[in-house]
């Protein structure tokens, strides 16, 4: 499950989930487990050619990658299979994966290292903190959250990332006609997050018939998709499109 949080939200994690905060509401819980060969391999071999920090200051993507081409940006890739087929099948496309737990991003940095690919970066940070002192307006021309954490409980419905003011922050970093597509195998978090995006400012719901929409071709099947899919889960797809 590509997510934020991984899977933070059963019981035996409340207590831990409830001592996180510091100054804010956090949307994840760090719990890292045991790095392979591979993760850290990809940290330790892959993370300074393709790795970004907050130190690095302002993302300017034609810099980065060496050309112009359209910015995808994925927050919560998780072990990051799903991102990976995606940078190998639109190789005319940037990707910058942000993530904030390590063994995912190992993962994904050694894979992606040994294809040799160059169009994508990865922050392994806050996504918050990269939006708030990285990302330009204006930049993005797609961005993805992919099932995120859906903090099922009512009392952490808070801690839920889809909110107004981080849904307006994307808006700010999309390019105007840019994309916000969001996933969920939870149906109530769907409808949370088909509410708060239709009462957002800026956006246009690109659904033809209804709220959401069928999978694009441009987001591939997770694993635990299809596992899903098999034991009968829904996924529901929303993709909304920045007017203003």
């Amino acid at each position: 499950m590509s997510n934020l949080d991984n899977n933070a939200s059963s019981n035996k994690h409340d207590r831990a989930d409830d001592a996180i905060h510091d100054k804010r509401i956090r949307s994840f819980v760090l719990r890292q487990g045991r790095m392979t060969g591979l993760q850290q391999r990809g940290i330790d071999e892959f993370l300074p050619k393709l790795g970004l920090t907050l130190e690095d200051g302002a993302f300017d993507a034609a810099q980065v990658f060496g050309r112009e081409a359209p910015l995808v940006v994925e927050v919560g890739f998780g072990m990051g299979g799903s991102l990976l087929e995606q940078v190998q099948a639109m190789p005319d496309h940037n990707f910058v994966g942000i993530e904030v737990h390590l063994p995912g991003v190992g993962k994904l940095l050694g894979e992606a290292g040994d294809l040799g690919v160059d169009n994508l970066r990865v922050y392994h940070e806050d996504a918050v903190e990269v939006f708030n002192q990285c990302i330009p307006d204006n930049s993005i021309d797609l961005f993805q959250l992919f099932f995120p954490d859906p903090w099922h409980k009512k009392k952490h419905h808070k801690r839920r990332i889809v909110q107004p003011p981080f849904v307006e922050t994307v808006r700010k970093k999309l390019k105007v006609g840019g994309r916000f597509h969001l996933a969920t195998d939870w149906e109530a978090y769907a409808e949370h997050m088909r509410d708060v995006m239709n009462n957002a400012p800026g956006y246009e719901n690109t659904a033809t018939q209804g709220d959401f929409v069928p999978r694009p071709e441009s987001r591939p099947l997770t694993k635990f998709e299809l596992r899903g899919e098999k034991l009968g889960h829904g996924v529901w797809d929303l993709i909304y499109k920045r007017t203003s």
